[in-house]
């Protein structure tokens, strides 16, 4: 049985749900699980109608809380080579998406677990979330992309903080330091990460996909090789079939019916 599911909502058209689906380990991240996300993460990436991602979890009371340590303690050095592999494909076939990704976060997100909700473009937690990166504390440092990506998000001294420190935070101080884009009541992480994935996806699929690229690519460049960026993922969009339906659907007054080309 799989341990990670993949559903697709008819009543939001595009839109794709990645659900960590490991509940009797709170969605420990075992070797296993994560070659699961990586090969869905990567059919994501080819199939040309998701136009946004929901990443959520079916554990009652835990989004992820990372590595299974229990896996862990059962392999050897070579062993944990072999899976650093696994895992680099995991957070890299997810970071990499096409499209814009969003965390629905509930529940504990642990080191692996926050790291996996920092590599989507944006994250929902609800009032249950607690957030954190514990690695130091056992004799390891973030390794899914948390160093980097904290750091962006957050700034140096305070992930530096929360890094050195493996402190937990709460919900409303994720969210105070910008850890989290929203956040909303308990148990309702899911509908609104769920309905701002429908929200992205009914816009220009060329036009989303062009804006995260250049936004991603353009984020650590000088501003003028940015803007070089920028210029071309303008190109790219402004030239294409879904600005011609933009255009004429506002003077029609009607809904845009994207080629998505």
């Amino acid at each position: 049985m799989g341990s990670v599911t993949v559903n697709r909502h008819d009543d939001a058209p595009g839109v794709t749900e990645l659900v960590l689906d490991r509940p009797e380990a709170h969605n420990a991240i075992s070797t296993d699980h994560a070659r699961q996300l990586a090969a869905a993460t990567a059919d994501v990436a080819a199939d040309p109608s998701v136009r946004a991602v929901v990443l959520s979890s079916s554990a009652p009371r835990s989004f992820c809380v990372g590595a299974d340590l229990k896996e862990r303690n059962t392999i050897d050095d070579d062993g944990l080579r072999a899976q650093r592999l696994v895992f680099r494909a995991m957070f890299t076939g997810l970071l990499e998406l096409p499209v814009p990704v969003v965390a629905a976060v509930h529940g504990h997100a642990l080191g692996g677990g926050l790291e996996l909700a920092l590599s989507c473009d944006l994250v929902v937690i609800d009032e249950t979330a607690v957030l954190g990166l514990p690695e130091v504390s056992v004799g390891v440092i973030p390794g899914g992309g948390g160093t980097q990506l904290l750091t962006r998000r957050l700034g140096w001294s305070r992930a530096a903080d929360l890094i050195f420190t493996a402190r937990r935070l709460d919900a409303a101080e994720a969210y105070r330091l910008g850890l989290a884009d929203r956040l909303v009541d308990a148990g309702a992480a899911r509908p609104a990460a769920l309905e701002l994935a429908a929200t992205i996806a009914a816009h220009s699929p060329v036009g989303v996909r062009n804006a995260k690229r250049a936004m991603r690519q353009g984020f650590d460049a000088p501003l003028a090789a940015g803007l070089d960026i920028e210029d071309a993922a303008w190109r790219a969009t402004a030239f294409s079939r879904d600005r011609k339906e933009g255009v004429a659907a506002f003077n029609e007054k009607r809904r845009p019916d994207w080629p998505g080309e």
